[in-house]
């Protein structure tokens, strides 16, 4: 068992400096050309990733004329609440003449964009689409918390306790979200994606770790951006 941890926590550091490493480029990329009336749209990664977990997603949105921008956090230092803010400050930074600036998270990326539309919420949003997000807590941080929370302490954030941050940041009312969770997720269960006050929701046939990278989850996305609908009828 000791040797099974020390591997997890080996783990998990080389990946949460592997974002740390690229968040820079990513974001310095983010910068707008004067005039790009295009809709921003931020792209924000789970825990433990890094920017390029969202590369795919990124070049699909920009063939479909959004101009995307990705935000990257380490992931063993701060709060959710912090890099709420911190993400604020970037799109402020990123938006330019865009006419509004979507969000589409990860896992916990989508707790540190409710975050920041629940307390530092900028202007000109538009709509949120939340990829397999832990809205109700997951029962797989609460497994692990207690074993890489010294090192990752954000996972604190994600548990299912009822004054845990993912259960108790409130959506505001006039934001369009959408939420795809994975059926066969095997760390965000489905009943944990729902959140009060969102528009729709969708089931996909996927696992949790590459979700934005299926095709079908890409077009879901891109619609539900446009037009406010993942155009599937009634909400799963």
């Amino acid at each position: 068992m000791a040797v099974t941890r020390r591997k997890l926590g080996v783990g998990v550091a080389l990946a949460a400096l592997a974002g740390a490493a690229s968040a820079g480029a990513v974001r310095r990329r983010a910068a707008p050309a004067a005039g790009d009336r295009r809709e921003l749209v931020f792209l924000v990664h789970g825990l433990g990733r890094t920017p390029v977990s969202m590369l795919l997603l990124a070049r699909r949105l920009e063939r479909q004329g959004f101009r995307a921008a990705s935000f990257g956090y380490w992931s063993t230092t701060g709060t959710i609440r912090g890099l709420s803010g911190t993400l604020a400050r970037h799109v402020e930074a990123a938006r330019g003449d865009a006419p509004s600036v979507h969000f589409v998270g990860h896992s916990m990326g989508n707790i540190i964009i409710r975050g920041m539309l629940a307390e530092h919420r900028p202007e000109r949003v538009g709509r949120v689409v939340m990829l397999a997000p832990p809205n109700q807590g997951s029962t797989t941080a609460d497994r692990y918390a207690r074993w890489i929370g010294w090192l990752m302490p954000h996972i604190h954030d994600l548990v299912t306790h009822p004054e845990s941050t993912a259960r108790t940041l409130r959506l505001p009312g006039d934001v369009d979200v959408g939420i795809i969770a994975g059926l066969r997720d095997g760390k965000v269960q489905v009943a944990e994606t729902h959140l009060e006050g969102s528009r729709e929701h969708a089931v996909v046939p996927s696992r949790h770790t590459f979700i934005m990278n299926r095709r079908d989850v890409q077009g879901l996305i891109t619609g539900f951006l446009r037009d406010g609908s993942f155009g599937l009828g009634a909400a799963a």
